[in-house]
């Protein structure tokens, strides 16, 4: 009898991993492929589309022309997993059952209980979420004089918000747009627990460009016109971005597997299986064992990890050894607007060189448009190349 396979999530984790199994198959099994919007959104150039929404089009892929012939797509929000069943509950009360599942639906955004925070700011998770920020600061500055300038908070300064802070910054020059960009980070620099090198290129980048960096002091509560910095500084803002943390999809808690208890991510070892030897887990929707530390949330990792998840899963239906994945961190790259910062890079110049100026950006444009080759070919990746 044919096996089925489901796979969560059209991000980073569930499109790489469909990818990959489409490649290990061999009509062994049925796959279908769940999410809960129809197409792939190469997440991290979706902060371009904040200064031009035009780029959707160059950074969003209809899953139905990703998947194969062997592979159903079907539109749904997951609401719940029963593992005993093996079923998985959309929103519309529908069911798809599997033999093994694929949990690669990724992450939301954590507001880690701060008052008016959810309530009040915009997040940087979908394509949506990037036209509303681009709306809401075009019209923030629509209403906005030079003598009263548009007042933009972008909280958290891990890698969304210093690229978000950057483009709004092209929005505004681009423009000739009123506005006033400040970046709040709680820990003492930007990009938080990475190399101080690359911390300070990042912050010389955010300076020249004119945002505002306030760092070492945490928000501690939002309302509608002001942001609480500290104890002591307010912030009143027009628009209010927050990109300060993950924490698991709502349906993860449904799972019934071993799971972090605060953020609901599904514990998986180096194979990728959870406690439950037909639930396989990756990328934000996991903490994949990696020795002292799980894998990181990034695209690179999720990216990395799915070529080995889709393997172990025609593994698994073949009663093969699984193979163990390691987490091979092949550099940092971030984007302030039309600048870059390169870190550690590996194959290029010394690894342990960190540098900016065009050979940065190139480098940048290159990742981006190779993971678009991958899902969509090399028409895609260059019409996508001259905006990445």
């Amino acid at each position: 009898m044919t096996e089925d396979v489901v796979v969560l999530g059209s991000g980073y984790a569930g499109t790489g991993t469909v990818l990959s199994l489409e490649d290990e198959l061999d009509g062994e099994a049925d796959v279908t492929w769940i999410s809960d919007v129809p197409h792939h959104l190469v997440l991290h150039e979706s902060h371009r589309c904040i200064r031009d929404p035009s780029l959707e089009g160059k950074i969003t892929f209809d899953c139905d022309d990703i998947a194969g012939p062997g592979t159903r797509f079907v539109e749904g929000r997951v609401e719940e997993v029963d593992v005993d069943d093996r079923t998985i509950r959309l929103a519309d009360d529908s069911t798809v059952d599997y033999d093994y599942l694929v949990v690669g639906f990724g992450s939301q955004t954590a507001f880690f209980g701060i008052d008016g925070l959810e309530e009040h700011s915009l997040t940087l998770k979908t394509l949506d979420d990037a036209l509303e920020i681009h709306e809401e600061v075009k019209q923030a500055a629509r209403e906005a004089s030079r003598n009263d300038p548009a007042q933009v908070v972008v909280g958290g300064a891990g890698l969304s918000g210093i690229q978000s802070a950057g483009e709004i910054a092209e929005f505004r020059d681009r423009h000739r747009a009123p506005i006033d960009i400040h970046l709040v980070e709680g820990l003492d620099n930007v990009f938080p627990n990475n190399d101080p090198v690359v911390q300070a290129k990042l912050g010389n980048l955010l300076e020249e460009a004119g945002v505002n960096i306030m760092t070492g002091e945490f928000i501690g509560e939002v309302d509608e016109d002001t942001v609480y910095v500290g104890d002591d500084t307010e912030l009143d803002y027009d628009v209010l971005v927050w990109t300060g943390g993950i924490t698991g999809q709502n349906a993860a808690e449904t799972t019934g597997v071993d799971q972090d208890e605060r953020s609901h991510r599904l514990h998986a070892a180096t194979d990728f299986r959870t406690e439950d030897d037909r639930v396989f887990a990756l990328g934000d929707a996991a903490l994949v064992d990696q020795g002292e530390t799980p894998a990181p949330p990034t695209a690179q990792a999720a990216w990395q990890a799915a070529e080995v998840a889709g393997e172990n899963v025609a593994r698994a239906i073949r009663g093969q050894p699984m193979k163990k994945w390691q987490h091979e961190d092949k550099g940092t790259l971030v984007s302030v607007g039309d600048d870059a910062v390169a870190h550690n890079v590996i194959g290029v110049r010394n690894v342990t060189e960190t540098f900016g100026g065009p050979a940065a950006e190139q480098l940048k444009k290159i990742v981006a448009v190779r993971w678009i080759n991958d899902v969509a070919g090399p028409v895609a990746a260059a019409k996508a190349y001259p905006d990445m």
